[in-house]
């Protein structure tokens, strides 16, 4: 099929293009829209057909559940019945929405099995970029909607990363130039009498732990033996085409360790791409122009971690178009965001940790 792709401004979208992407939507298609954290591919999350096209579009296993999108607070009350008398939800929604957090929560019968993989429960969140609320109340439903991508690369922060991917698989593309988060959203499960983060995000687990008390961590997490239970965190995923490795331990000596694993590698006839932080740029010091790197990309500041979430997917999509075979990057602190970026990050890499 033909994928229009439709340039809209993230300040004032286009109301014309706005309906004409919401019927697509009402008449079962997908379309692509930006949000604050990722771009997502959205269909009628109350349909059941509708939603079924997001699983071949992507190639993404059926038994993996999606978040619905909603575009005012009280359409949660339509979606899960837990969010009426849990006084969690409403305490999560004034502090937080709109924006990247979804919370996991017992289900109304509306919602298809389709979206939830026939759990009992779904999970929602309210975006907070404009182009992604205009769509939703145009359509007048839910927006079921993963990551635009196809399954198992680096999620989309534009959207010619979705046209990549998807173009020629779905009817429409809503193109708002980069997101600004970068990662997706933190995925929350209230369903139990203690919360649980199923997948770190844009809302830390400090902000959470100040409006909640105690935040636990989901054991699939942090144990690669274990599954977690987040949408889009059950399979591989966020993988360029390249090798990735994180090398992990002092500066100094993981300066040392990636270039000694950059000329190992590129001894060996591969392209080697190098991502990372001006502190470790600064620490291989003049040895650094001689490194045989194909690729080579300063992320800026190990303590500005908000940018290097923003940026990295894009990154690690660069090293595929430039032919990049094994990728060389290194690991981080793990609060606030960092715990997201280092989860996306050992994804990508398969958890293959070097030790400096």
């Amino acid at each position: 099929m033909e994928t229009k792709f439709w340039q809209v401004s993230a300040t004032h979208p286009d109301l014309n293009i706005i309906k004409q992407a919401a019927t697509i939507i009402r008449e079962g298609g997908l379309v692509a829209f930006p949000t604050e954290t990722v771009y997502g591919l959205g269909a009628d999350g109350l349909n059941p057909e509708a939603v079924k096209k997001i699983f071949v579009a992507k190639g993404r296993p059926n038994d993996n559940p999606l978040i619905l999108h909603i575009a005012e607070g009280k359409e949660i009350l339509r979606l899960a019945r837990q969010a009426d008398g849990d006084p969690r939800v409403q305490q999560l929604i004034s502090r937080f929405w709109p924006g990247p957090l979804t919370l996991v929560l017992a289900k109304q019968k509306i919602v298809p099995d389709e979206v939830t993989a026939g759990l009992d429960t779904v999970a929602i969140r309210m975006p907070q970029h404009l182009v992604a609320l205009a769509l939703i109340k145009e359509s007048g439903v839910p927006l079921a909607a993963p990551s635009a991508n196809r399954s198992g690369y680096p999620s989309p922060t534009t959207g010619q990363h979705v046209f990549t991917d998807l173009g020629g698989r779905i009817e429409a593309i809503l193109e708002s130039g980069p997101t600004g988060v970068g990662v997706e959203s933190t995925v929350l499960d209230l369903s139990g009498n203690v919360p649980v983060i199923l997948r770190p995000g844009g809302v830390t687990r400090e902000a959470l732990t100040e409006v909640l008390g105690t935040v636990e961590l989901d054991p699939g997490l942090s144990d690669p033996r274990l599954i977690p239970k987040s949408p889009g965190m059950k399979y591989k995923h966020y993988s360029p085409r390249a090798e990735v490795f994180l090398v992990q331990g002092e500066r100094a000596k993981v300066a040392t360790k990636i270039k000694e694993l950059t000329f190992h590698y590129a001894d060996q006839g591969k392209k080697v791409g190098l991502l990372l932080t001006q502190e470790s740029w600064a620490s291989l010091g003049a040895e650094a122009e001689m490194l045989p790197a194909f690729y080579r990309r300063d992320l800026g500041s190990a303590t500005q971690l908000e940018e290097i979430a923003r940026i990295i997917y894009s990154e690690l999509r660069k090293c595929d178009l430039q032919g990049v075979e094994v990728i060389l990057t290194e690991t981080y602190q793990t609060g606030g965001i960092g715990a997201a970026l280092m989860n996306r990050l050992l994804k990508s890499a398969g958890q293959r940790v070097i030790k400096a």
